[in-house]
């Protein structure tokens, strides 16, 4: 006995319940395939339809929407706590390049040592930075402590 299917024309009119061969004979007269759409339903869904198109649409339709999303890139600057004034204001132009390139930035205030026990300084130069791109910055998420020696906070552009 034949295993009966909920056929689909080549041009979406449901032709009903029928026969699998039947449906087969349907789907050679016309030169497509006959493709299996919704398997778990009571009967099977089939639907005659050129087989290789579709999977050409389906790749097309994908790679179009890999052009539309944005790669955001995570940069990562590194600081230390007693790094001089100079060397952080070339540092705050580097973070707003990366910004101005959409992409994320990550600072990170890195204590060796005794620095560990002179922790707000490293808080303070973080503010600092934080200040001189506020303009140009939002914070994601509150700057927070990495294991025992990293004080970090990632900042993207406005």
């Amino acid at each position: 006995m034949a295993e009966k299917v909920r056929l689909v024309s080549s041009t979406g009119q449901n032709l009903g319940i029928v026969g699998i061969n039947e449906a087969l004979r349907i789907a050679r007269e016309e030169g497509l395939d006959l493709v299996e759409v919704a398997p778990n339903a009571d009967p099977p869904v089939c639907k005659v339809m050129d087989y290789g198109k579709f999977k050409y649409r389906a790749s097309k339709k994908i790679q179009e929407s890999k052009k539309k999303t944005k790669v955001f890139q995570l940069k990562e600057v590194k600081l230390r706590p007693r790094t001089d004034d100079h060397d952080l204001e070339t540092k705050i132009k580097s973070i707003r390049k990366f910004l101005e390139k959409k992409n994320r930035v990550k600072v990170t205030i890195f204590y060796r040592g005794r620095e560990l026990a002179f922790f707000e300084a490293g808080e303070e130069m973080l503010n600092r930075v934080l200040e001189a791109i506020k303009d140009v910055a939002n914070l994601e998420d509150q700057p927070k402590k990495e294991g025992t020696n990293r004080l970090s906070v990632v900042v993207i552009p406005r």
